[in-house]
């Protein structure tokens, strides 16, 4: 019988890092709350949209350097 690798998302691994998972909860609270704007500087229009945060979320973590996929490339 083979040995799975560690770590790995068959076994049971995370996709996302805890830090990630942080920045998306503050992200889908400042939605909630009204004050999460989109575009850059924060200058473009109040996120309505949960999945929206969530992007805002994961992208805030990938600046910061957490462990999150990279974005898909549009065909």
């Amino acid at each position: 019988m083979a040995a799975k690798k560690k770590g790995s998302r068959k076994s049971g691994g995370r996709k996302y890092g805890q830090a990630a998972s942080k920045s998306v909860k503050s992200a889908i609270d400042r939605e909630k709350k009204g004050t999460l704007k989109s575009g850059r500087g924060g200058k473009g229009g109040t996120v309505k949209s949960r999945k929206q945060a969530i992007a805002i979320g994961l992208s805030e973590a990938r600046k910061k350097g957490a462990k999150v996929p990279k974005k898909k490339k549009a065909a």
